[in-house]
Parts: structure tokens; sequence; C-alpha cells
């Protein structure tokens, strides 16, 4: 039975030692006959209306998050969005809330969006285009470990080193929990279903006798999936697991400090930037875990919106 401290906030964290330290321009200039509405509806009204549709707010996540960062102090300024609008802090499973209250009811929202996510396959989303290519390209989710667990821990850390899937294996355990599963039952679930890829994972590696492994994950969808997945598998071999839940400074304080073994939720190059270059020197980056995830803002599909420049108000 995986063992799981969830919750923990940054100051209980610390305690633990975990803690270191509109529209186009072309609407503007159209002839007055070709905008919609009467003489009493101009044009920069019209231009407006999606921030309006959604009182000028964007639905994030938790503040520590890059995905939060390059919103705020890179696309809302870059795209001159700062002064009117607004992105709320939120949490994952808060964003996701509100998403699926406006989706069946078919009401206008943004939120800030990644994939792999279950949300692309419950909802028919898209994302907006982002011109200025401030969100970046595809990241990778990266395997995290401290310092010494090579020697501490050799079994676990080849176990680690070993680990990757695609974006598919990560969403489908995120449809199980969506769909009722507890997140143990859908890792089980689908280690018994991937045995093959499974296998792969544990290539000559060696059983232990009950030896204690904490992971660090954050509260996101795919890391909860990810970290239940690896932590089920090195239960099979041996290892007494704990999984604590953490924000993303701690878990990356956590795994420099030696307090946590290993992440396997380190999303780069982008997302955990600041954090990779705090911490560097102190951690050992065993690589990409999964190829394939996006950033970037999201709507729903019918929603008549297609870019992040259509969010300026002329």
């Amino acid at each position: 039975m995986l063992k799981k401290l969830l919750g923990l906030t940054t100051a209980s964290v610390l305690a633990l030692g975990l803690a270191a330290c509109g529209g186009e321009e072309a609407s503007q200039e159209a002839p007055a006959d070709d905008v919609e509405g009467t003489e009493e509806t101009p044009a920069e009204e019209t231009a407006s209306h999606v921030g309006e549709d959604v009182d000028f707010e964007i639905i994030g996540i938790d503040p520590g998050a890059g995905l939060m960062n390059i919103t705020i102090n890179q696309v809302l300024p870059e795209y001159g969005l700062e002064d009117d609008w607004n992105v709320v802090e939120s949490s994952d499973a808060a964003m996701t809330a509100a998403l699926k209250s406006a989706y069946e009811n078919e009401e206008p929202i943004i939120v800030t969006a990644w994939s792999p996510h279950w949300k692309f396959s419950e909802f028919e989303l898209k994302y907006l285009e982002d011109p200025l290519n401030l969100y970046g390209a595809a990241e990778d989710i990266h395997t995290i470990a401290r310092t010494g667990l090579d020697e501490d821990h050799p079994n676990a850390y080849q176990l680690l080193d070993q680990f990757g899937w695609e974006p598919d294996h990560v969403e489908y355990v995120m449809a199980l929990v969506n769909d009722g599963a507890n997140v143990e039952e859908a890792a089980e679930q689908f280690v018994s279903e991937n045995e093959e890829l499974v296998a792969t994972w544990i290539e000559s590696v060696e059983t232990v006798d009950g030896d204690n492994f904490t992971l660090l994950y954050v509260a996101w969808d795919e890391t909860v999936a990810a970290t239940n997945v690896l932590g089920h598998v090195l239960e099979s071999i041996g290892y007494d697991v704990t999984l604590t839940q953490v924000d993303a400074g701690p878990m990356w304080a956590g795994i420099a400090t030696g307090s946590g073994d290993a992440t396997v939720g380190a999303w780069l190059p982008t997302t955990h930037a600041d954090y990779y270059e705090q911490y560097e020197g102190d951690f050992i980056d065993l690589g990409s875990n999964l190829h394939g995830t996006a950033l970037g803002l999201a709507v729903p599909t019918y929603m008549d919106i297609d870019s992040i420049e259509d969010l300026v108000v002329e």
C-alpha cells in the first residue's frame, strides 16, 4: 500500500526540511456598414466582446507554476493585454471544475492549459494560436533524482532512469481516475494491462527488501498519475514507497536537500526553468520520461476565437 502525505503547505514542508532557503485590427478599419449592430454598437465594443463575456479573466492554476509566470509576465504584456486582462490564481482542480461548469452550459471561458491532460479527451477544446511563440515549443517531462541516489538505492535509480511512456499512456490513467477510479487502482490497472512496457522499466533491476523511498509530486493530474504508476512499480520490486504532495518550489527544494528521493514531474525547459536554474548542481537530471507536451491558453471549440491576438481590446 502506497503511503501518501497529501496537501502539504510550503510551511509544513519547511518543517520537514523540504525547502531550502478583441478582435483583429481589420475590424477597426472596416466600414460602418460592415459592423454588426447599430450606430450605438461601435466597432470597439464588438472587438472587446470576448473579454466582456468572460469578465476579462483567464482562469489559471497555482501561482508557482511556470505556465502562470509565462502568462502573467510575458503573454499579457507582449500582446498588450496587461491593462485589461486578469489571470486568476487557482489550482488544477479548481480550473478544471470551472471549465467543466462552463462547458456543460456552453458558456465562454479561457483557461491556462497543458497537455497531456484528461480535459482534452473529456471536452472539445482548442489552443489559441500564439503568433509570438511565447509559450514555446513542446516540453518534456523529466525525472529528477537527489544526488547520491545512485549509490544509496541503485535499483530504484536504474528503474527511474529506464522509466518512460507516451502521452496516451498517462492520459489513459487520468481518464480512469476522471471516470471515478481511485488513482491507486487506476495505476495498478495500467501496470497490469501494459506488462511489456513495464518490463522495459524494470529490466535488469533487482528486488529489494522494504527499502524506504519517497517520491515528491505536485497536484497536477498527469504528475499524480505518473507518480502513482511508478510508485506501484517500485513497490512491486520491494520498496516501501511514500508519495508526498507538495507545491512546485518545495518539490525541487526537497530533491535538492535530499528530503525526497525523486520526482517524475519536472516540466522542462520552460515550466520549471526557474527551479532548475536555482537548484542546478544539487540534483541529477535523468532526462525525459515523456515527450509531446504543450502549453498555452485554451477555450472550448464552440467559442468564436482562434488566437491570443483576438483578446486585444483596441
